[in-house]
């Protein structure tokens, strides 16, 4: 809700409708309207941050909005938002010109290139008024699939001519902040900047087993153990070992698989997920990839199933919505003296039902890690879920062997940020733990920290705090009694908030001060008075891990271990393929209609335009068919077709079998399918022989009566001529139409009139060898493909050739046959069988 005494804007009441209607979290407050700092950053934490930043340079006054993208919004969602800030930032123009900051952290599972095509194509709707308005675009992203989604942002500065410079996980994520406003950006260490992205580990497959001093680098050492009958013993400090399993409640198999390559680069011996529950579902297995190897998990639909099956499980990742996840976990909770340990995903689960679970978890010695969180991550053991992002990340982090550094953080997206730091600057991440963003999470900073504190393990701690909330001063009181003794860094974010005139909530649910001690501000002067070590801001957070972290090494506290031989894993085809590392020939060619985009295209013209231009079926029959536009008169004559051709009785074959089929109880489709597949030279398919019989006529140079005689010579009936009914005294009013209609509409008919001369000489043989309505369509079609102007001869000709007359008899028939499938059930006509009195059994010693 808006603060006190301040009404929303209809640009920020437009987010807020998106917002509830989505699963993703979108989040908007207009600042200063006539600011000339606009942001659009994607994660809750990485928002806040990026505030701080702008306010610590001091540009408060000019940053125009507070908001975040984040949970996956879609192409669509991603659009709409940024069309409103890039809509807003256009309105007042700046006499320095305007800066967009589209940043973020690395993400965990939000495929940023999809995110980002929504923002290209909002900035490319508002290219010229960008350029206008002196716009200045910087971007900052990490990620799956972020190479692409880069690239892309480069691309369109070179294809618009706007101003945009590009950085990804390999730069820190506030020096885009520095960098817009003319600051000095963080220094990172040569032999840091040297690395590249983090694709470059895929994308060049040029990983050495040599150190940089040359020496050979060890291997990781893969373990030989195997699931036990039992949980596996650990430590009263750790919540996982390399021996750890779980199951993941929820059908999530891109999370598993995300699992099952970390524990395969990470050198597990067997995989951490042992099942899937997903009620909604019988028991089956799904297929997944042990490095190369394909592999099943079984997936049950009983909980107490799954627990019976895997006695070792003592951890459950539950992907459960913020509707089920109380009961979900209440349910779960009934197995504690097997299951010690929960991680909730979901965001948004009510405050009073968090606090019930925690209430109840603590009562049975259980852990909850959650809300709202990715999960966690213990390098070289157990990984929740998405925790880590992409397999690349997970190699560039170093994610795959333990470190000497815990953390715990309040975000999900900051905590991989957290991962990519404190592997630049130390010699890794031990554990990692994003408790998550709600106002009561399940377990706290001192659950976690405590659990680090007694691990010989854990040499340094790492917290990462947010605005809003208590529980940084128990870390401060827990320093002082002596409880943590072990090198701190902590900080708090969100200092933005002292700049504000009015109070504004941040991405995170829990991220509002709710009076002055609850402020960043009054936190970190807290945490520093305690003896922790508080950066100034989130610029120097890794400078101030790699001065703690030198230090003690330097006491001898911290022994490097040498760096592994990074694990080689095999990629995806998809992702490699995004990654431009390989190509393959398409299985499908197809160019009539596209549904990718914001809108379905049918042959190039969009579906809303298709409408607006009232081209009705005969338009969009050219469309997908021919590719193009159509003459009006050539769509009206599609449609006359698909009227006269559309029912001829129930007698005719087709009909019969349609009704036959709808009888013995069919379904539509199966009785649709039993009246086409009568279609053919016998019925329906005169069409496409009478085009081609008479085309060849006509374009052979024969007279009409020299046709009559050829076809006579070679005992064959010209197709489109004769009626068994129909004669010239009783003329067929289909064929008046559509003759009717074509002399006076096409351009010019010379088969038609060819066709009516070629009648002339049939029926004087016998009145009924008229020309039918098969042949009067056949020959009208033609003389509209070969003059209408819209197509080449070699087309039309191609066209005829590949039985497009047949399509739309077929087309037209399916709209009868349906009619007598929908009139045969309204009727309740029960099973047809036919009299033995209409059948002449031939008696079986007479010859046939």
């Amino acid at each position: 809700p808006s603060p006190f005494g301040r009404s929303s804007c209809p640009e920020e009441a437009y987010i807020e409708d998106l917002d509830a209607k989505t699963g993703a979290s979108l989040k908007l407050t207009i600042l200063n309207p006539k600011g000339r700092v606009w942001t659009m950053v994607a994660g809750g934490g990485a928002s806040v941050i990026y505030a701080d930043t702008v306010c610590d340079m001091g540009s408060a006054q000019e940053l125009a909005n507070y908001g975040e993208y984040s949970g996956a919004p879609t192409k669509s969602l991603t659009y709409k938002y940024a069309k409103t800030i890039i809509t807003l930032m256009l309105k007042h123009p700046h006499p320095q010109g305007k800066v967009l900051i589209i940043g973020g952290g690395i993400a965990n599972f939000t495929n940023v290139a999809d995110t980002f095509k929504g923002i290209i194509m909002a900035m490319e709707e508002a290219a010229e008024r960008m350029k206008e308005n002196k716009v200045n675009v910087y971007v900052r992203r990490g990620g799956p699939n972020f190479q692409e989604g880069l690239e892309n942002m480069r691309q369109f500065g070179v294809r618009t001519g706007v101003s945009i410079e590009v950085y990804g996980p390999e730069d820190h994520m506030t020096n885009i902040v520095a960098k817009a406003l003319g600051k000095d950006t963080v220094p990172q260490p040569s032999s840091l900047r040297s690395r590249g992205s983090a694709a470059d580990l895929l994308r060049t497959n040029s990983n050495t087993n040599l150190s940089e001093d040359g020496k050979v680098r060890p291997r990781l050492a893969r373990r030989t153990t195997t699931p036990g009958a039992k949980p596996p013993t650990s430590s009263p400090w750790d919540l996982f070992t390399p021996d750890t399993r779980c199951f993941i409640y929820g059908m999530q198999p891109t999370a598993v698989q995300n699992m099952l390559d970390f524990d395969f680069v990470s050198g597990r011996s067997f995989p951490s997920v042992a099942c899937l529950v997903y009620s909604f579902t019988g028991n089956h297995s799904r297929k997944f990839y042990w490095n190369t190897k394909e592999i099943l998990i079984p997936v049950y639909a009983k909980l107490e199933d799954a627990l019976k099956k895997f006695p070792d499980v003592s951890v459950v990742v539950n992907f459960a919505s913020s509707r089920s996840a109380y009961d979900s976990t209440v349910e779960i909770l009934r197995y504690s003296d097997q299951i010690k340990t929960h991680a909730i995903i979901a965001e948004g689960v009510p405050e009073r039902r968090t606090k019930m679970l925690i209430r109840k978890a603590s009562d049975l010695g259980v852990t909850i890690i959650g809300p709202a969180t990715v999960g966690g991550i213990k390098p070289g053991c157990f990984r929740i879920g998405n925790t880590g992002g992409a397999l690349d990340n997970i190699i560039a982090s170093k994610l795959y062997r333990p470190g000497s550094v815990a953390y715990v953080a309040r975000s999900g997206g900051l905590s991989n940020e957290l991962n990519n730091i404190i592997s630049q600057h130390t010699d890794g991440v031990y554990e990692g733990i994003p408790i998550g963003g709600d106002r009561y999470p399940g377990t706290t900073f001192m659950d976690h920290l405590m659990r680090y504190q007694k691990n010989p393990e854990v040499k340094m701690l790492v917290l990462l705090g947010e605005v809003g909330g208590v529980e940084e001063y128990e870390v401060c009181a827990a320093m002082k009694d002596g409880s943590i003794t072990k090198p701190l860094v902590a900080l708090c974010t969100g200092t933005c908030a002292s700049a504000f005139s009015y109070e504004v909530q941040f991405g995170h649910a829990g991220a509002c001060a709710q009076g002055q001690e609850e402020t960043a501000i009054a936190k970190n002067s807290a945490l520093k008075q305690a003896g922790a070590v508080v950066p100034d801001n989130f610029n120097e957070m890794g400078l101030s891990i790699r001065q703690t972290y030198q230090k003690l090494v330097k006491e001898g506290v911290i022994i490097p271990k040498p760096e592994p031989e990074p694990p080689q894993m095999p990629i995806d085809y998809k992702w490699a393929r995004k990654l431009g590392l390989i190509r393959k020939p398409s299985s499908f060619m197809s160019s009539i209609s596209d549904e990718r985009g914001q809108e379905l295209i049918y042959g190039g013209m969009k579906l809303s335009t298709v409408f607006e231009q009232d081209l009705g079926i005969g338009g969009v029959l050219g469309l997908l068919w021919f590719r193009r536009k159509l003459p009006s008169y050539f769509s009206k004559f599609i449609e006359m077709v698909l009227m006269v051709t559309a029912d001829h009785g129930p007698a005719v074959s087709g009909a019969h079998n349609t009704i036959v089929a709808a009888r013995a109880g069919k379904d539509l489709v199966s009785s649709l399918c039993s009246g086409l597949l009568t279609i053919g030279p016998r019925f329906g398919g005169a069409l496409d022989d009478a085009a081609k019989k008479f085309c060849w006529a006509f374009d052979s140079g024969l007279m009409p009566e020299e046709f009559v005689t050829t076809m006579r010579k070679r005992k064959e009936l010209i197709p489109g001529i004769g009626h068994k009914v129909k004669s010239l005294e009783n003329p067929d009013k289909r064929v008046e139409i559509i003759k009717d209609f074509a002399l006076s509409e096409f351009k010019s008919t010379p088969l038609l009139k060819y066709a009516l001369r070629v009648q002339a000489i049939t029926t004087r043989k016998k009145s009924n060898l008229i020309l039918n309505v098969d042949g009067c369509i056949a020959v009208c079609f033609v003389d509209l493909l070969r003059n209408c102007g819209a197509f080449t001869r070699s087309e039309a000709d191609e066209y005829i050739a590949n039985g497009t007359l047949n399509g739309l008899f077929v087309l037209g028939r399916s709209i009868g046959f349906i009619g007598h499938f929908i009139d045969q059930k309204r009727l309740k006509q029960t099973l047809y069988r036919h009299p033995h009195d209409d059948i002449w059994i031939v008696p079986f010693d007479q010859d046939v």
